[in-house]
């Protein structure tokens, strides 16, 4: 991991862990800010340990993973313009999961210290970091919905369907899974003997077809969203 201070202006741009827009202030990131650089895999805070701060997403994407007895389960994945560490800055002081880099990613760490600093002197920068934990929780309640209401294949299926729209870029193009099945296995809250027979059953299902080298054919694009929203 490197550390070094460098202007943050205009790496708020566009991404998935926005929360819906809410963008943080780049100023206030380019005050204060800290950018720190992360390898695929590398821990950028681990579960139990005190808060230091939040984590403002530059680049890459980072897993939010909480386990035990050797299984883990993604709580959340966040990228471009996401917040890590909002729970624990508010919270009980201590970061209640594990955050590891899915990739190459850069962040900017906002200390704790002058961060409250800087929600005293500006409210509407208290009320942008409330409103982030808000659209956090409502976040994290559909996603334990979609688990208690949809099995196991049909979480792989929604996932099949967005990776087919992220890479295909032709009707009989294969895709990949984007991430090993370990780990996939902790984004669809299972394990990875169970996403191996989900794949079969889609098999069997005529929805996909193996390409090799952990690539899959979608066969039947409409049967595989249909069976994701059902």
């Amino acid at each position: 991991m490197t550390t070094a201070r460098q202007s943050t202006a205009g790496t708020m741009a566009s991404g998935r862990g926005q929360a819906q827009g809410l963008l943080f202030p780049g100023e206030v990131a380019e005050r204060i800010g800290q950018r720190q650089s992360y390898r695929t895999g590398a821990r950028l805070f681990t579960a139990g340990s005190r808060v230091s701060g939040l984590h403002l997403i530059v680049s890459g994407s980072v897993r939010i993973l909480r386990g035990s007895d050797g299984r883990a389960l993604v709580v959340h994945r966040e990228s471009v313009g996401g917040l890590l560490g909002e729970v624990a800055l508010f919270g009980s002081g201590h970061y209640p999961a594990t955050a590891i880099a899915a990739e190459p990613t850069v962040v900017v760490l906002l200390p704790a210290a002058a961060l409250r600093a800087e929600m005293r002197r500006s409210p509407d920068l208290a009320e942008f970091l409330m409103a982030r934990l808000a659209r956090r929780a409502e976040g994290l309640i559909a996603r334990l919905d979609q688990q208690a209401h949809q099995t196991v294949v049909q979480r792989l299926a929604a996932h099949v369907v967005m990776r087919h729209a992220a890479e295909a870029r032709s009707r009989n193009a294969a895709v990949s899974l984007g991430m090993t099945q370990t780990e996939l296995a902790e984004e669809l809250a299972t394990v990875k003997e169970v996403v191996v027979r989900a794949l079969g059953t889609l098999r069997r299902l005529g929805l996909i077809e193996p390409a090799g080298r952990g690539l899959y054919r979608v066969t039947d694009v409409v049967g595989l969203r249909r069976l994701a929203q059902s």
